[in-house]
C-alpha cells in the first residue's frame, strides 16, 4: 500500500471516530441535570444583578420566572431546538473550525482555549522534555548495569516518586519552598511576576523559570518511572538478542555494540511514541497542579466548564483534543514505518 493511499484511508477513518466520540458525549450531557438554562433561572431568581433584582429587568424575582421568560432563555442558549438538530448544527460548525461561543465567558471557545493554552503548554512541554532527557539516558544506564547497586538504588528512588501523587508532592514543595512553613524560595501563583514586562530579556527568562520550577517538578516526578523502566526493559531485550552475542564473539567493543546496534533498534518503540507525547504535551492540563499553584490553564477551564454546564466549551475542547489525538496516533504509526523498514503500510512486516 502506498503512503498516500494509507494516509487517505486513515484520514477517512478519523471522521466516524471523531463523530462517534462527539455524539456519545453530546447525548450523555443532554441527560445531566442542572444545565445552563436551569442555572440562569436560579441566578435570576435568587441573585441580584447590578444592585437590582431580576424583577427590575421585567422578570419575576424570587417568585420565579414566567414560562415565556424561560422559553426566551432556552432560545438564547439554543435549547429550543431538538437535540439532533443542535448536534447537526454543532458538527457543521466544527467542520468549519467554528467552536461556538461560551455561555458564561462570553467569548469564542477557540479564543478561550488559546488564552489558557500557555499555562498548560508551559507545564506539559517542560514535563515532556525533562522526562525524555532524563529517562532515556537513565534507562540505558540501568540496562547496562542491570542488577547492580546503581540499578537497585535508582529503581527505589523513581518508584518512590511514582508512588507519590503529583498534587501531594506539590503540597510538600509548597510547604518546604513556597513559604508554607520553611523557606520562601519560589512564588506561589502565575507564570510570571507582575513586573515581568519591565524586565530585561535575561531577567524575563529567569523569572519564568523561577515560577514554573515547582509545578513542573511536581508533574515530572510521577512520569519518570514509566519511561525509565520502559527504556531499561527495551534495551535489556535488545542486549540479550543473538546478534549482540555474535558481535561480542567477533571482538566488537561494548561501546560500538551499544551505540551502533542496540541503540538503533531499542529506540524504535520510544521514538514511535514521541509524536503523540509531544502533541499531548501542548494540552496537558492538570486540574490539581493548576489549582495548587494558582495557574489558570486548560485543566481548570475543563473543570469549570463541566461544573457550570458550559456545553460549547466542553464540546469544543473535546473536539480539538480528540482531533489532535487522532492525528498524533497517525504520526506515531507513520514514524514507526519510517524508523523500522521491516514494517510496511499494509499493516505487516516485509
Amino acid at each position: 500500500m502506498s503512503l498516500w493511499r494509507y494516509l487517505l484511508k486513515r484520514l477517512l477513518l478519523m471522521i466516524p471516530t471523531l463523530v462517534g466520540v462527539l455524539a456519545v458525549t453530546f447525548f450523555i450531557i443532554q441527560m445531566v441535570p442542572g444545565g445552563p438554562v436551569e442555572q440562569m433561572v436560579q441566578q435570576l431568581t435568587h441573585a441580584s444583578v447590578g444592585g437590582e433584582t431580576a424583577s427590575s429587568m421585567g422578570m419575576k424575582g424570587r417568585g420565579g420566572l414566567r414560562p415565556e421568560e424561560v422559553a426566551a432563555l432556552k432560545t438564547l442558549y439554543g435549547f429550543d431546538k431538538p437535540p439532533l438538530e443542535r448536534f447537526t448544527h454543532m458538527l457543521a460548525g466544527f467542520a468549519r473550525f467554528d467552536l461556538g461561543e461560551s455561555f458564561f465567558h462570553h467569548q469564542s471557545v477557540a479564543a478561550l482555549i488559546a488564552s489558557k493554552l500557555p499555562v498548560s503548554m508551559s507545564i506539559g512541554l517542560w514535563t515532556f522534555f525533562i522526562t525524555y532527557l532524563v529517562c532515556i539516558p537513565l534507562g540505558i544506564a540501568k540496562a547496562v548495569r542491570d542488577g547492580s547497586r546503581f540499578d537497585l538504588l535508582t529503581s527505589t528512588l523513581i518508584l518512590a516518586g511514582y508512588a507519590i501523587p503529583g498534587f501531594v508532592l506539590g503540597v510538600a514543595l509548597l510547604v518546604l519552598f513556597g513559604g508554607g512553613s520553611f523557606w520562601q524560595l519560589f512564588p506561589l501563583r502565575n507564570l510570571v511576576s507582575d513586573n515581568w514586562a519591565s524586565l530585561g530579556p535575561v531577567d524575563k527568562v529567569l523569572d519564568y523559570l523561577w515560577h514554573i520550577a515547582l509545578p513542573v517538578t511536581a508533574s515530572v516526578v510521577g512520569n519518570l518511572a514509566v519511561m525509565t523502566m520502559l527504556t531499561k526493559n527495551v534495551f535489556l531485550e535488545e542486549i540479550r538478542r543473538q546478534y549482540v552475542f555474535t558481535a561480542r564473539a567477533k571482538g566488537v567493543s561494548e561501546g560500538r555494540i551499544l551505540y551502533r546496534h542496540v541503540l538503533r533498534n531499542a529506540l524504535i518503540p520510544l521514538i514511535t511514541g514521541f509524536p503523540a507525547a509531544f502533541i499531548g504535551a501542548f494540552f496537558t492540563g492538570s486540574l490539581l497542579i493548576e489549582t495548587l499553584f494558582s495557574l489558570d490553564g486548560l485543566g481548570l477551564l475543563s473543570y469549570e466548564s463541566v461544573m457550570r454546564r458550559d456545553y460549547p466549551v466542553v464540546m469544543g475542547s473535546l473536539y480539538v483534543f480528540t482531533l489532535l489525538g487522532l492525528l498524533a496516533k497517525l504520526l506515531s504509526d507513520l514514524s514507526y514505518v519510517l524508523v523500522d523498514p521491516r514494517v510496511t503500510f499494509g499493516g505487516g512486516e516485509s
